[in-house]
């Protein structure tokens, strides 16, 4: 697959992730030069049109969401028989991985966290779009701690996933109790996921996990889940009266909205007093409110509401139990890769990749093992076990180190003393002039100090020699061009200016500061004065215009206009000039215009 061109546009560079229905690539976009992921539809279902406009469906959903929260969509299409999806490349860690690494997360941060997926979420609801799938395995942080939702509209398969024909229902420890007895969703769904994973997040431990994902799924139908607080004390009671609301069983008793969840963390982020709390009824009671029935008719009402009650439950067993038998929620076996001598990050892809879960990481010294390399895994590779099964790693944390001492500023002798101390090397000793600092001492080393490397580490000094000088060349009488050249050629820079001259050709140096032969400190400016020559303009045409309008464009055109009159019928209209109309002339030149004028009516019109 890796190297192959997708749309005649996307080359594969390698595989990055794996679900049940897709296959993730990291890709390189060759139209714009820029890193791509491209999701690749798994061709069993590439034949199925339910599948495929599920996965179309995802892409126009996605594509429509411009928000800094959420993964932009590129474009899709299909190349052969592979339907694909681009969209952005984010470098980062999905929350999941981030609680199994950290645990528990400062509920601050959490709640922070929390808000940006609020943002995301506001915006997809206001296009009428259900996630339906909010989970920490969706939810990407990135380096500049940007969380990224992911994954719009499409079923993942597996062990965890609860999925009926043709529709998405979620995962088993975020469902919302509709999406478990298969009721219709809506935005309030996505909120009480959401906080699930916010529980997740400032807890370390999702609130509800059975021995199977039936079992877990009917546990967020039935079972009130432990107050957070019990489990990390940090929770600040605001915090948690905003996890408890959005996890409340009935959606009438969540938060209306995302962007009333976000304004409620907001407040809690800040020490405030939340504005929408959980009633006790509904969280004692999942969102139902309990009527007492008369006294006469207690025993027969209350035997007829668990009779419907255990109806229910029943039927609810049955349904999923049903999807059990169908094989939804088999745990196949999954066989252990060998990630051994894999970068730490190589080796998370290659086990979530299998359907696994990083365990705990530890670091250990290797003489034989680059640094962040895999030392060691558990369980072995190609040992079989349960999907999202843990596998821990032991990285290698590089031969024994030591700290590169300050350099800078030492003389020669000093430096090198420094660097036999710490245990490190000198690779060699570069000289090089210095306007800043003084002869034989240093100007910089490599590695920079305060770094952290290997014993035996070679490093390498840069010592002063001291301010260079140069001497300047002489360039008046050359060209701009070639006066620059030799300048800039012994280590100087040059400004240059310029002016009209009569005398010295255009492009040519009239003169240079400092002068030719004068020492100075390289990199030191020399001033150039460039002839611009004489200062030559164009006779505009003004013939068959008044006298006055082509006295005024003699002017503007830096030219001085004297007037000589002729009998003519044109009376006050230029009839000749000199120097013709396109002549050059040198401003302050004289333009002759012959101007008409009528005879005087008075005069003797005959001749002789």
């Amino acid at each position: 697959v890796e190297d192959r061109v997708l749309g005649k546009r996307y080359r594969i560079v390698e595989e990055i992730g794996r679900g049940g229905m897709a296959v993730v690539y990291k890709a390189h976009d060759e139209v714009l030069g820029r890193t791509v992921a491209v999701k690749v539809l798994d061709r069993k279902y590439a034949q199925e049109e339910g599948f495929v406009a599920r996965f179309r469906q995802e892409a126009q959903a996605a594509a429509n969401l411009s928000h800094p929260n959420i993964v932009n969509i590129y474009d899709w299409g299909k190349d052969e028989t592979d339907y694909y999806i681009v969209m952005e490349y984010v470098r980062g860690t999905d929350l999941k991985v981030l609680v199994q690494q950290k645990g528990a997360l400062n509920p601050n941060t959490a709640a922070g966290y929390a808000i940006q997926v609020c943002s995301a979420l506001a915006v997809a609801h206001g296009y009428g779009i259900v996630h339906r799938d909010i989970k920490t395995q969706n939810l990407v942080l990135t380096r500049d701690e940007v969380v990224k939702v992911m994954d719009f509209g499409i079923a993942r398969a597996g062990d965890s996933t609860l999925t009926q024909t043709g529709s998405v229902l979620g995962t088993a420890q975020y469902i919302s109790p509709e999406q478990a007895q298969g009721r219709p969703v809506g935005p309030e769904s996505d909120i009480y996921s959401l906080g699930i994973v916010l529980y997740e997040l400032t807890t370390g431990r999702v609130p509800f996990q059975g021995e199977s994902p039936v079992a877990t799924a009917l546990m967020q139908v039935n079972e009130t889940p432990v107050e957070p607080s019990r489990w990390n004390e940090r929770i600040s009671p605001a915090l948690e009266a905003v996890i408890l609301r959005a996890m409340a069983k009935s959606p009438a008793d969540r938060y209306v909205s995302a962007d009333e969840m976000r304004a409620d963390l907001q407040r809690a982020q800040a020490g405030e007093t939340v504005t929408s709390v959980l009633p006790a009824a509904a969280a004692a009671g999942y969102g139902e409110t309990s009527v007492m029935p008369a006294v006469g008719d207690e025993p027969k009402k209350r035997s007829l509401a668990w009779v419907w009650i255990l109806v229910a439950l029943a039927l609810l067993a049955a349904g999923l139990l049903g999807a059990w038998a169908l094989g939804f929620f088999d745990e196949a076996p999954v066989t252990v890769p060998s990630v051994v001598g894999l970068t730490e990050e190589e080796a998370g892809a290659e086990i979530e990749g299998a359907g696994l879960v990083v365990g705990e990481v530890t670091g250990e010294a290797s003489d034989t093992v680059p640094e962040g390399s895999v030392v060691d895994q558990d369980p072995r590779a190609g040992a079989s076990v349960q999907a999202s099964s843990t596998v821990d790693l032991v990285v290698s944390a590089g031969k024994e180190t030591t700290g590169v001492p300050e350099l800078v500023g030492f003389t020669e002798e000093e430096a090198l003393a420094a660097i036999r101390a710490s245990g490190l090397t000198l690779e060699t000793i570069q000289r090089e002039y210095s306007s800043d600092v003084e002869e034989g001492l240093v100007i910089s080393q490599q590695p920079e100090a305060g770094a952290t490397v290997e014993l035996g580490t070679a490093v390498t000094i840069v010592v002063s020699r001291g301010t260079e000088l140069v001497k300047v060349p002489d360039v008046v009488g050359k060209s701009s061009s070639e006066a620059s050249a030799e300048i800039q050629g012994v280590g100087l820079a040059v400004q240059t200016s310029e002016e009209f001259n009569e005398s010295v050709a255009r492009g040519v140096v009239i003169r240079q500061s400092p002068q030719g032969g004068v020492s100075i400190e390289a990199g030191s400016s020399v001033s150039l004065l460039i002839s611009k020559g004489p200062d030559v303009v164009t006779v505009p045409d003004v013939i068959g215009e008044t006298e006055a309008d082509a006295t005024q464009a003699v002017t503007d055109a830096g030219l001085v206009a004297t007037v000589e009159y002729v009998d003519s019928a044109d009376d006050g209209i230029v009839i000749e000039q000199w120097p013709i109309a396109g002549a050059d002339a040198r401003r302050g030149d004289t333009v002759t215009l012959t101007v008409g004028k009528t005879p005087d009516g008075g005069a003797d019109g005959g001749g002789g």
